[in-house]
């Protein structure tokens, strides 16, 4: 993807689908990281540094590609699940509706006509990449969505047949 990104007002658009989502509770068990702009470059620095520690034999090659994570679109949002103690609603029903938000973000980012692409990877699991993007301990990422003009068609990969996924009761 490449730029143009969405305007700011579109992004306040996509950022209020992406949490008009099924939250049981009304909690919130979800926040949104704005990655833009230079933010991209200091959030690639943070992964190209836990990448480095983690694989000591990395050639720069290697290391550079990690560090270009963030900027292969114009924005990227993360998705930050995070529950929150509650008598009614439990943990696998708040990290469900962080799910539902990464879905929502991708369809209005598509829906204005951008290209989406809903990613996670080994730097969604890392704790010294998630300290590092300011998560706490008790949060998960849920993905990385990489938003921007598309420069070629969507490749859709194969999908089961509905017979081989779908049982009636």
């Amino acid at each position: 993807m490449t730029g143009p990104g969405p305007s700011p007002e579109e992004l306040e658009t996509i950022l209020t689908i992406g949490a008009r989502v099924p939250d049981h509770g009304k909690i919130a068990p979800w926040r949104f990281i704005v990655f833009e702009g230079e933010a991209r470059a200091r959030a690639g620095e943070v992964i190209a540094q836990a990448f480095a520690r983690n694989k000591t034999d990395a050639t720069p090659e290697e290391i550079a590609a990690e560090r270009g994570r963030l900027s292969e679109a114009p924005l990227v949002i993360a998705v930050v699940s995070a529950p929150k103690p509650h008598p009614k609603v439990p943990a696998w029903e708040q990290e469900l509706s962080a799910g539902a938000s990464c879905m929502n973000i991708v369809a209005a980012a598509t829906a204005l006509g951008y290209g989406a692409n809903w990613l996670s990877g080994w730097i969604a699991y890392d704790r010294d990449v998630l300290a590092g993007l300011g998560l706490k301990d008790n949060e998960k990422l849920a993905g990385f969505i990489h938003i921007g003009t598309r420069t070629r068609a969507n490749e859709d990969r194969p999908r089961p047949a509905l017979a081989e996924i779908v049982t009636r009761f």
